[in-house]
């Protein structure tokens, strides 16, 4: 009698349900017929409407919809309208739940919330097993899988992509995400976002949309839906009616929208509506309180006949698959039992009800509405029989397995980072450009500091500023006190670093927005925002700021592009897609100049495979571990892009200190076309020599030597017979061995100032010594290539006479200062902290003492480290800016440092025929077996070679750069097995096997 009791409650709570919820509920004595639910004459009314048919089957497609349909049991057709929350983070108790709402209530899909790729997938194949109808998975990943699983990958925001034009590369990320989608077994992406976010104060919103403008926001969510749905992949255009103009996040109350119908069909329906005839597979309705299309006061949208069958599907005429927004919402879950909203839900026309609550109550519900007759068949047919529409062109009905293997490579392509790269070079937005300062030029000129605001990290950003030019990270809570620090500045960047974990509010706070309006008052100012636009409207006054770039969001991506463009090595191409109050409209963004500097990228944009680059580590790795030498930095740039610079090992083999990639090696030998030759170039395009100049003409201590007669193209390709060396060394030792006092102080001296070591000083004038050497020493009788130092020596004497300065000067006045190459230099103890010097060698036969940074060639150490072939110490990143000016043939930043045909002259091999294979000053590919390179380089190709295992190598055929620094001579310069295994070679090889283009 309890039950009986139960059900005849139940029985008139649902007649009153329906009566007060239906509009206009006929009865008769047969049936209770609600008015508001599809008739036969409803539906026809939807299928006539002008909406292209993009979602018919094939007569087989059909007619195995209908055979499932037609076999299935009445709690089967409701358990298919069920799409039940699932997470691959939880434990077995959940999984089992799982199972028996699968087993029991026969449900038709599952959305996937957070949880791990590998996981998910296991479960997906065993919930599958458990079905007797495939069922669908889906998952809310508007910025890719990485919105709910970690070790997936995340795309930019929807604001970030509204700042880009290429309407391609959106298509392209929506075909990268149905991939991953469809790799990892779903069938629908609950994207895109299409709400019109026209409240800067939407909580729930946001950063989500594509921005404020109608058209703009279409036109990206038709790139993005028309990539993913290429892939298989269902796309759900969501939140219906429209969610942009709220100030209540739907999951914690209902919001309200106080517009009329006529507004919301001009804008928030506006993409609806072109979507639908580009094929929008899916749309999700809101939970929203929208008077004017719903009379009942705070009704949620999701659950109105009207919304729902009367605008969504007669008026805009919607034929693809309905979905609820999550029904565990508060803005609708409190609104009446999970039950009976389920059942609302339905009757209002939705075909999936999404992460219903109780699933057993609510088919409970179904079954009694359907025994009362509150349903017809035809209703639930039509639902039913879409979703397995759906669920064929899935491919449903053959469903098969998921592979785990490679899972994560295969979610986690290198062309996922590749597409990052030029999502944000097309994002970052520049809105004020006071005087051109950006980008930043004259880098000699330049006084660079940057401070941080912001509670984010910000060490990409740092790093990449680095890369460019010498800057000085400043702090200090006291405001006062860091002005004091600023004045010495000419530039001062704000970085403003927010996270970018979901849904965090990244405003500025009243301490920060003081700080940086302070600061933009009194200094040359480039604010860079990393967080979404809308951060800025607190500033109210932006006529302090020369600079003000947004970059959107504080990715490792985000940061090294935002550098790039403040350096120039790309323009800025975005557009604001949302108004900062009255200083800035949607689509203001201005364009930035680009120069000829170094950027940043991966291997895929500019034509070569990452997978077979990354095979550089294990040859690195295997020199390391050969004790070939203790330490490696090796860096390949394409294009004018970096795409591959890494540091391996440790200072020593005590592995004390690891390589970082900006500690500075002794570069030994490649100072000689990063010190000497770009000076003598300069000398060559001023026409004060030419290919044919003398030595005795050039120096007037060789004018009657043996030596005068040397052409200057004959010395500069080791064609002069110059002896290969000197060993200048044995004139200033006493008869013990060790140096004379004749030579030598301990502490410096007026005339004994020149520093070998921490307590070795050599006289000045032993340079002139040196060449005095030189002019005497012999030459070889028969005129063949001979390899020679002495060479260079010459060059820097002739230099340091003809300009009056020294060369360690001229090279930072003439090229390092305005190439931003800031971690370049002879003698770096005088600038350098010691411990990002690796050391090089313990020298036990002259200086007694472990060599860090002293040079390592003694002929240069006499000269006080600045010689004309040995002395500078650089890094990776510096040794490629000026391998890069050579290849632009003299041009880098916004400066023509010597003419084309000045390199061209100097990048010749003029005794080729004669079997040398030098260029002027420049090292050049193998004649036969012999030579410095792969074999795979092309003979345009150029570069240089160092004793301490280093080498520098460009060429103009395929634009590469190629640098590799060691100190293979630590601890002590014996066998160069570096050489005799080819690990510089080798390395070279697996950069051109990576070319694909």
């Amino acid at each position: 009698m309890r039950k009986i009791g139960i059900k005849i409650v139940s029985f008139y709570v649902l007649i009153f349900f329906v009566a007060s919820s239906c509009v206009g509920t006929k009865i008769n004595k047969n049936k209770v017929i609600v008015s508001n639910v599809p008739s036969k004459t409803n539906l026809d009314s939807i299928k006539s409407s002008n909406i292209p048919t993009l979602f018919e089957l094939s007569p087989q497609g059909n007619k195995w919809v209908d055979s499932v349909y037609n076999a299935m049991t009445l709690e089967e057709k409701f358990g298919q309208l069920f799409m039940v929350a699932a997470y691959s983070n939880k434990d077995t108790v959940h999984f089992n739940a799982i199972d028996k709402l699968i087993q029991e209530n026969k449900i038709g899909g599952l959305i996937f919330f957070q949880g791990v790729p590998v996981r998910q997938v296991k479960l997906t194949n065993r919930f599958q097993s458990k079905s007797k109808i495939p069922l669908f998975i889906g998952s809310d990943a508007e910025w890719g899988l990485g919105m709910r699983l970690d070790s997936t990958y995340r795309y930019p925001w929807n604001m970030t992509l509204g700042a880009i034009q290429d309407m391609k590369l959106l298509e392209k990320v929506g075909v990268q995400m149905g991939e991953q989608s469809k790799r990892l077994g779903l069938q629908f992406n609950f994207a895109p976002v299409l709400d019109i976010n026209t409240n800067p104060r939407n909580p729930i919103i946001g950063f989500r949309s594509f921005g404020e403008d109608k058209f703009k926001v279409t036109e990206r969510a038709i790139a993005l839906m028309k990539g993913v749905q290429s892939e298989g992949i269902f796309s759900t255009g969501k939140h219906f009616p429209g969610h942009g103009d709220t100030e209540t996040d739907s999951h914690k109350g209902l919001p309200t929208i106080n517009f009329s119908k006529e507004r919301l069909s001009d804008v928030e329906f506006y993409p609806y509506k072109k979507m639908f005839h580009e094929g929008l597979s899916s749309v999700m309705v809101a939970h929203l309180n929208v008077p004017s299309l719903e009379p009942r006061p705070n009704y949620p949208s999701s659950i109105s006949y009207n919304v729902v069958t009367n605008i969504l599907q007669k008026e805009l005429g919607f034929k693809g698959l309905i979905f609820t927004d999550a029904l565990n919402m508060k803005s609708v879950s409190t609104f009446k039992l999970p039950s009976e909203i389920n059942f609302e839900a339905f009757m209002a026309g939705n075909d999936v009800l999404l992460f219903p609550e109780d699933v057993p109550a609510a088919i409970e519900k179904f079954q009694l509405a359907y025994s009362l007759n509150l349903f017809t068949d035809e209703r639930l047919a039509f639902s039913v029989k879409k979703i397995l529409k759906f669920k064929y062109k899935a491919g449903l009905n053959s469903f098969k397995p998921i592979i785990t293997e490679n899972l994560y490579n295969d979610l986690n392509s290198s062309e996922n980072d590749a597409l990052h790269y030029e999502l944000y070079e097309n994002a970052i937005t520049v809105l004020k450009n006071t005087a051109a300062v950006l980008p930043i030029k004259n880098l000699d000129k330049q006084k660079i500091a940057y401070v941080k605001i912001g509670d984010d990290n910000n060490d990409a950003f740092v790093a990449t500023l680095k890369k460019y030019a010498e800057i000085t990270v400043i702090e200090d809570t006291n405001l006062d006190s860091l002005q004091v620090k600023l004045l010495p500045f000419t530039t001062v960047i704000i970085g403003y670093h927010k996270s970018d974990i979901a849904f965090r509010n990244d405003d500025l706070k009243s301490d920060e927005l003081f700080k940086i309006n302070f600061l933009a008052k009194n200094n040359n100012v480039i604010l860079d925002v990393f967080a979404k636009p809308y951060s800025l409207l607190p500033i109210t006054n932006f006529d302090d700021f020369e600079g003000l770039v947004v970059s959107y969001q504080n990715s490792t991506i985000a940061q090294i592009v935002s550098a790039e463009l403040i350096f120039g090595a790309i323009e800025a191409k975005g557009k604001l897609p949302v108004s900062i109050n009255t200083s800035f409209k949607v689509n203001d963004g201005l364009a930035t100049e680009k120069l000829n500097r170094l950027g940043f990228t991966t291997p895929e944009n500019v034509g070569m495979n990452a997978e077979i680059l990354s095979k550089i580590d294990g040859i690195a790795n295997k020199a390391i571990n050969g004790k070939m030498t203790p330490g490696i930095q090796v860096l390949v740039a394409r294009k004018g892009k970096v795409i591959y610079q890494k540091s391996f090992g440790h200072h020593t083999y005590d592995k004390m200190i690891k390589v970082q990639d900006s500690d500075i090696y002794d570069v030994a030998s490649l100072t000689k076309i990063l010190a000497t030759l770009p000076n003598v170039m300069l000398q060559y395009d001023q026409k004060k020599i030419n290919l044919e100049t003398t030595l005795g003409t050039m120096s007037s201590i060789f004018k009657d030597s043996n030596k005068a007669n040397i052409n200057f193209k004959d010395l500069l390709s080791h064609y002069a017979g110059l002896a290969a060396g000197i060993p200048f060394y044995k004139a200033t030792m006493d008869k013990s061995k060790f140096p004379s006092e004749v030579y030598f102080r301990k502490t410096s001296e007026d005339q004994f100032s020149k520093r070998m070591t921490d307590s070795l000083f050599i006289r000045n004038d032993f340079s002139d010594t040196i060449m005095k050497m030189i002019v005497k020493s012999k030459l070889s009788l028969k005129k063949e290539y001979k390899y020679s130092d002495l060479t260079f020596m010459i060059l820097k004497d002739y230099l340091e006479k003809t300009t009056g300065q020294k060369l360690d000067v001229l090279i930072q006045e003439n090229f390092y200062r305005s190439l931003g190459m800031n971690n370049s230099s002879f003698n770096p103890l005088s600038k350098f902290d010691k411990n990002r010097i690796p050391p090089t060698e313990t020298d036990t036969y002259f200086r007694h003492q472990l060599l860090q940074g002293y040079v390592n060639d003694l002929s240069a150490a006499l000269e006080g480290g600045v010689s004309g072939h040995a002395g500078v110490f650089s890094n990776a990143m510096d040794v490629a800016k000026i391998m890069q000016l050579y290849l632009q043939k003299g041009k880098y930043g916004n400066q023509q440092y010597f003419s084309e045909k000045t390199f061209e002259d100097f990048n010749t091999c003029y005794f080729c025929a004669a079997g040398n294979r030098r260029g002027v000053g420049f090292d050049k590919p193998q004649l036969g077996a012999e030579g410095p390179t792969c074999g795979c380089a092309s003979m345009t190709s150029f570069g240089h070679t160092g004793y301490t295992g280093t080498m520098a190598w460009a060429d103009p055929e395929t634009q590469i750069v190629y640098v590799f620094l060691s100190n293979r001579t630590f601890p002590i310069a014996g066998e160069n097995r570096l050489s005799k295994e080819n690990i510089r070679e080798d390395i070279q090889k697996v950069i051109y096997e990576a070319i694909t283009d």
